[in-house]
């Protein structure tokens, strides 16, 4: 496998100088500009075996080794990779859940008619979006009226999808697809979805086979979408292997806003907790009155353990905390044997 020195370069926005890689695949032009695939070997705090780095032109990376043209230095030294400090990577997690926020408020209007935003588990995606929909609809919570939005969660079949459409078809309605990765699986339901989606002026969606259902609830065969849609994913989409959910992936993309909240690294969900918490009025655990060296405690514990809980998240956060009011002298003890994975 061939060495190359990327001079100038960069991967997902972090600086690449006069670094050495094994090279995967030569240069390259896709979407997002040119680029070098390569062998990570832990040069990235990521569990991705090749990466992508971005490059202007062939100039900005050479071979070297063996490879190397005979008028090119045998050995130039590789300077280590600039990370962000952990301010930093606070700074552009919250930065990127501000914008969720702004971009949820958005939907409730109209202003924002179709969203896709990406993200781990248990870093707070959901509840910052209900909770901008929820200050949106408070008066009409007040005055006893329906509310226009609605939060699915899990499994939906595409009929299910289209009556659920239908249901908030009119104008600043705004539906959140919550953890229904499983629509992404479907065919049919995905058409529906891109047809709801679609960022024409006019959303026609149908239903072109007979169903009782929809005869039952009142449903016609085909209706104009103009309400919002947010769709929330765990699904990490620059990293599928299917070539076909990449395609579709892709044709959703173009329809619609999408939001990475760049949270891809144990750290980086460390980090995110550590922001909510820094960043929180009271805290991330200020139900539970703890003293500062308690919430600094039970942040340590999860770094030190970070490979061996059952999950990265403000939920396992929580859960910790839980323990801790339980048994202030005894909580690790606990939280070794009911959060962690077994050995």
């Amino acid at each position: 496998m061939s060495t190359v020195l990327v001079r100038n370069g960069s991967y997902r926005g972090i600086p690449v100088i006069n670094t050495q890689f094994k090279l995967v695949k030569g240069f390259q032009t896709g979407k997002k500009g040119n680029y070098i695939t390569v062998r990570n070997e832990g040069i990235f705090p990521i569990a991705i075996d090749n990466v992508k780095i971005k490059v202007e032109d062939q100039h900005d990376f050479e071979f070297v080794g063996s490879d190397a043209p005979a008028n090119v230095s045998q050995f130039v030294p590789s300077a280590p990779v600039v990370q962000e400090t952990d301010d930093e990577a606070m700074n552009r997690i919250a930065t990127r859940f501000a914008i969720l926020d702004e971009m949820s408020k958005a939907t409730t209007n109209g202003g924002i008619r179709a969203m896709i935003v990406s993200g781990p588990p248990g870093v707070g995606k959901s509840f910052g979006v209900e909770q901008q929909l929820e200050k949106a609809s408070m008066f009409d919570r007040l005055a006893g009226k329906t509310l226009k939005y609605e939060v699915i969660k899990g499994a939906m079949t595409a009929l299910g999808l289209y009556a659920t459409l239908f249901k908030h078809s009119d104008k600043n309605h705004v539906l959140v697809f919550d953890d229904c990765d499983s629509i992404l699986m479907d065919d049919l339901s995905l058409n529906i979805l891109k047809a709801a989606l679609d960022s024409g002026k006019r959303r026609r969606i149908y239903w072109n086979s007979d169903s009782s259902m929809l005869r039952r609830e009142g449903i016609p065969d085909a209706f104009d979408f103009n309400g919002s849609v947010i769709f929330i994913s765990n699904i990490k989409f620059d990293h599928l292997k299917s070539k076909k959910l990449q395609d579709h992936l892709e044709a959703l993309q173009s329809r619609c806003h999408f939001l990475d909240l760049t949270i891809d690294t144990d750290r980086d969900k460390l980090l995110r907790i550590k922001q909510v918490h820094r960043d929180a009025d009271g805290g991330l655990f200020r139900d539970y009155h703890f003293e500062t060296d308690e919430s600094d405690q039970v942040l340590q514990f999860m770094w030190d353990n970070k490979s061996k809980l059952r999950e990265l998240s403000m939920r396992m956060a929580l859960k910790i905390a839980d323990l801790v009011k339980i048994s202030p002298t005894n909580w690790r003890a606990l939280a070794e044997n009911t959060v962690m994975k077994r050995a």
